[in-house]
């Protein structure tokens, strides 16, 4: 693919519109470190603003896609006057931060597993808009072995399956395959892992090649009306249809259509 720059932990690869960051910190099973957490972060913020990402896909090397919070740092952080209490704070509520990032992106954000996502890196891939993953790739929320309830990923996990299906990954800490993770709406297709990037790919070069104005609207709508109660969602719902249609690429598209011939997006 394109020009690649290399963190310590974050690879970041940018190619046909399609921001690829691969997590990397491979002897910490990628964990959301705090370091991580900064990179993640300022990784997404940058994205946001930058009109040449049309899709972002989240990866990972090594033998977790994220094991979650790195639990050597928080030990650590028990050794504080207040056991920690100020440091746990600051932690989470910046973890949360980065999910919310993901989730108000304007970018369309694909995550990629090829191998296993627990606790809150369970809750990185509810978060992303898109998931695929190898067949033999594993998710779990495990918190509840170790005496600490999966809190915060049960917020994404909850909007992403059905409430008997995150109570069942939240009170067992139970590993759930592939298979079973596509079929309660966790990821959205399981491959080989031989397959698993091409078909990643494909599906971010598809997506790239839509408007990214519409893109935007369109993602930032779903999620808002999602929140509502149904009146409410169709009133907001309808405001935004009139906002896209008077959009140039509403009008590009349509005529498009009608004159069977490719769209010449203008991204406004």
């Amino acid at each position: 693919m394109g020009d690649q720059v290399e963190s310590d932990i974050l690879l970041s690869e940018m190619a046909g519109g399609i921001l690829r960051l691969t997590l990397n910190d491979q002897k910490r099973r990628n964990a959301l470190s705090e370091t991580m957490l900064a990179q993640l972060s300022d990784a997404f913020a940058k994205a946001a603003l930058d009109p040449s990402v049309r899709v972002i896909v989240l990866a990972a090397n090594g033998p977790a896609f994220c094991a979650g919070h790195d639990l050597k740092e928080i030990t650590a952080a028990r050794s504080g006057e207040d056991n920690g209490k100020a440091y746990f704070k600051a932690l989470f509520d910046t973890c949360a931060s980065l999910m919310q990032l993901i989730v108000r992106n304007p970018k369309p954000v694909i995550a990629e597993v090829a191998t296993v996502a627990a606790a809150a890196g369970c809750q990185l891939v509810a978060s992303c808009d898109l998931a695929m993953a190898a067949d033999s790739a594993l998710f779990a929320t495990p918190g509840v072995n170790i005496g600490l309830f999966c809190s915060t990923p049960m917020v994404a996990l909850s909007r992403n399956v059905s409430n008997k299906h995150a109570m069942e990954m939240l009170l067992t800490g139970d590993m759930v395959s592939a298979e079973k993770a596509q079929q309660i709406g966790l990821i959205n297709q399981c491959f080989s892992a031989e397959a698993l990037t091409e078909q990643t790919m494909a599906m971010a070069d598809k997506i790239a090649a839509k408007s990214s104005m519409t893109l935007a609207v369109g993602k930032r709508a779903f999620y808002e009306q999602a929140e509502m109660p149904l009146e409410e969602a169709y009133i907001h719902a309808s405001e935004v249809m009139v906002d896209n249609m008077l959009r140039q690429d509403a009008q590009e598209g349509i005529g498009a259509f009608i004159e069977k011939r490719a769209p010449d997006w203008q991204d406004r």
